[in-house]
C-alpha cells in the first residue's frame, strides 16, 4: 500500500523509490505484486508521468487509509500513549478553528509541550466526516454529524449573534442589545456559501422568523462575513466565539437565541492521547452547557452539513 501511495504522491517511480529508500526495480516489483493481488492494473505508466487507472482511483483511498492506520500504530508504539510526545491531527470547521479550538490547543500545549498538532479545516460536516472515516485526523471538533459510529461527546451549544455596521439604525446610541430576526427580514444579508455548515443554521433561523434571507454577498468564512457586515453590506449571523474584542462592527443577540450543538468525535478505540485531548476540549470549549436537543422558543435545527 505504501508503495502505491508514494508513487501517486510523487508522480514518479524514481522519486517514490528515493523517498522510500528502495531501488526502483524493487518498487516496481511491489507495485506489480499489489496489482496481481487485486486482479488488475492500478497505474498507467507513461514516458513522463504515472497516472491512476479507474481501478487505481477506486483503490487509492483504501490504500491511503491503510497507510495512515499503520502510521497511527507506529506513533502509539513510540510514546503517544504516555501523553508526552507525538502528534495530534485535529479536523474542524473553519469557524471553530477561530473560536473554539485555539483555547484547547493552548491548554494542552502548556501541559504537554512535546505534543504537536496538525490542523485540518473544512467548510462543511459532510467533507469533514468523510475525511475522518479515511483516517485523515484523530479527533474532530464540529457541529453534530449526520451519522457517526464511533465515540462522540457533546461540547455544548454554540451561540450565534448578529453582526451589523456601527452606524446601523438598530444600534445607534448603543441601547439595543437584542434583535428579533424578523426586524431584518427586508434587509439584504451577508450569507454563507451553500457548502458552509452555517448555511442551514441561518436558513432555518430566518425561516422560523417567517422569511427567506436574500443575499447581498455570500462568503465561505465567518471572519469575512463579520467584516462585510461591519462594512454595512447587511446583517450576518456569526458564532459569538469568533468575535474578537477589536471588532469594528456592532453585535446584537437574536431573540429568541440561535444555537447549534458542537461535538468532538473520534474513530473507534481512540488512543489515550486522543481521549485525553477530548477531555481538554470539553473543558475549554466556552459554550452553553444546556442540553441541545430541543430548546424553548423557535430554535433552528443543528447544522448537519
Amino acid at each position: 500500500m505504501e508503495y502505491l501511495v508514494a508513487v501517486v504522491e510523487e508522480g514518479s517511480f524514481t522519486r517514490a523509490a528515493q523517498r522510500l529508500f528502495v531501488t526502483q526495480p524493487a518498487l516496481s516489483h511491489q507495485i506489480k505484486a499489489l496489482e496481481a493481488s487485486v486482479g488488475g492494473a492500478l497505474l498507467e505508466r507513461r514516458p513522463n508521468a504515472v497516472h491512476l487507472t479507474p481501478m487505481g482511483r477506486a483503490f487509492l483511498p483504501h490504500a491511503q487509509a491503510a497507510v495512515r492506520a499503520a502510521d497511527e500504530a507506529h506513533r502509539a508504539a513510540t510514546g503517544v500513549g504516555q501523553l508526552e510526545s507525538g502528534e495530534l491531527r485535529l479536523a474542524t470547521l473553519h469557524s471553530l478553528a477561530l473560536g473554539v479550538v485555539p483555547a484547547a490547543i493552548r491548554a494542552w500545549r502548556l501541559a504537554h509541550p512535546q505534543v504537536s498538532f496538525e490542523l485540518h479545516e473544512y467548510v462543511n460536516n459532510d467533507q469533514l466526516t468523510e475525511e475522518m472515516r479515511l483516517g485523515v485526523a484523530d479527533v474532530a471538533v464540529t457541529s453534530k454529524p449526520r451519522a457517526w459510529d464511533g465515540p462522540m461527546r457533546s461540547l455544548g451549544l454554540e451561540e450565534l449573534v448578529v453582526a451589523l455596521a456601527v452606524d446601523d439604525p438598530l444600534v445607534r446610541g448603543g441601547r439595543r442589545k437584542t434583535v428579533r430576526l424578523e426586524e431584518l427580514a427586508d434587509r439584504p444579508w451577508v450569507l454563507y456559501r451553500p457548502e458552509n455548515a452555517l448555511t442551514p443554521v441561518v436558513a432555518e433561523a430566518c425561516g422560523a422568523a417567517g422569511f427567506v434571507p436574500r443575499a447581498a454577498v455570500r462568503t465561505y468564512h465567518t471572519a469575512t462575513a463579520m467584516q462585510l457586515a461591519a462594512a454595512g453590506l447587511g446583517p450576518a449571523l456569526v458564532p459569538e466565539n469568533v468575535v474578537e474584542p477589536g471588532f469594528t462592527g456592532a453585535i446584537l443577540r437574536p431573540d429568541p437565541p440561535v444555537r447549534r450543538e458542537l461535538v468532538a468525535f473520534t474513530r473507534t478505540d481512540p488512543s489515550p492521547l486522543v481521549t485525553a485531548f477530548a477531555d481538554v476540549l470539553a473543558e475549554h470549549a466556552v459554550l452553553d452547557p444546556r442540553a441541545p436537543s430541543i430548546l424553548p422558543g423557535r430554535q433552528p435545527a443543528h447544522a448537519t452539513s
